[in-house]
């Protein structure tokens, strides 16, 4: 199916610039230029403005944004059902995913789905658990790792139970428990993960109405481990993040079944690609066999 003007209008918006947005598309910057203005006379207005500052959307640009984005998905996908009918697997699977998923699965998961399925293109997007979620919405993304539970009108499908561990420094007077309480955590200092990068850990201290005096919020995991070794509070994290840890660090299980519910979600499992699906299944074969 031919390159649209759609796609080379969504690409710009994507990457933010018309140089970035053709290099990705293999065309000129003119030709860049020449497809946006053929879309904006099509119109009859503005979908974009060009400043100083970059690329952005009118108002305009913004309303139409998503009936391009799912044009663009109804074409791919009906472009991979096409080479399925003819015995072919190919296409592109766009995945969002977080730092922990990333570096503990997606490695053997992404192994495992090239070596099956070689010809079909994946692509991943990182971010954080408010993020992906509004990639998906936007369909940025096919589908997307989340800690559940997610928005309700994203479909879900539950992978693994990450278990949370409490973070002190081996001079810490709680070092030498062998199971902490979260009721006992009420004075502690607290490096406290950003609200939207970990939602999970706010959720646990609400459970048990407790406000620990945060003294740092931080949205990177290995920030937070780095301030804890150093003796500046501590911190709550689940295990899947806590490999590799400095060794004056104890992890100490918490009293209680508590963990983050790691999944993937989608708008729609049922209107998947093919591509989309035969990742799918490879992710949830994998996780059950090594998650």
């Amino acid at each position: 199916m031919s390159l649209t003007k759609y796609e080379v209008f969504v690409t710009v918006i994507e990457s933010g610039s018309l140089t970035k947005a053709g290099e990705i598309l293999g065309l000129t910057q003119s030709a860049i230029s020449h497809a946006l203005a053929s879309l904006e006379r099509e119109f009859g207005f503005s979908i974009l403005t060009r400043g100083r500052s970059g690329i952005s959307l009118t108002s305009n640009g913004e309303r139409l944004l998503p009936y391009m984005r799912e044009m663009l998905w109804v074409q791919e996908r009906m472009q991979q059902e096409v080479y399925a009918i003819n015995g072919l697997e190919v296409g592109t699977v766009r995945i969002g995913t977080f730092t922990s998923v990333s570096t503990q699965w997606l490695p053997g998961i992404l192994k495992r789905f090239q070596d099956q399925y070689p010809a079909i293109e994946v692509k991943l997007l990182e971010g954080y658990y408010d993020g992906i979620e509004s990639w998906i919405q936007a369909g940025e993304v096919d589908m997307g790792f989340v800690s559940l539970p997610t928005t309700e009108d994203l479909e879900t499908i539950p992978l693994k139970k990450d278990p949370l561990y409490l973070l002190v420094t081996d001079d810490h007077p709680l070092c030498q428990e062998e199971r902490v309480h979260v009721s006992r955590l009420a004075e502690e200092t607290f490096i406290m993960p950003k609200e939207g990068c970990d939602n999970d850990i706010q959720r646990l201290l609400a459970q048990y109405q407790l406000q620990p005096r945060v003294k740092y919020e931080v949205g990177d995991d290995h920030a937070i481990i780095a301030m804890v070794q150093n003796g500046l509070g501590i911190s709550i994290l689940p295990e899947m993040i806590l490999f590799r840890l400095p060794p004056n660090i104890r992890m100490i299980p918490l009293a209680g079944e508590h963990y983050r519910s790691l999944g993937v979600a989608a708008k729609s499992f049922g209107k998947q690609s093919p591509a989309a699906r035969r990742f799918l299944q490879v992710v949830t074969e994998w996780v059950r066999e090594h998650g």
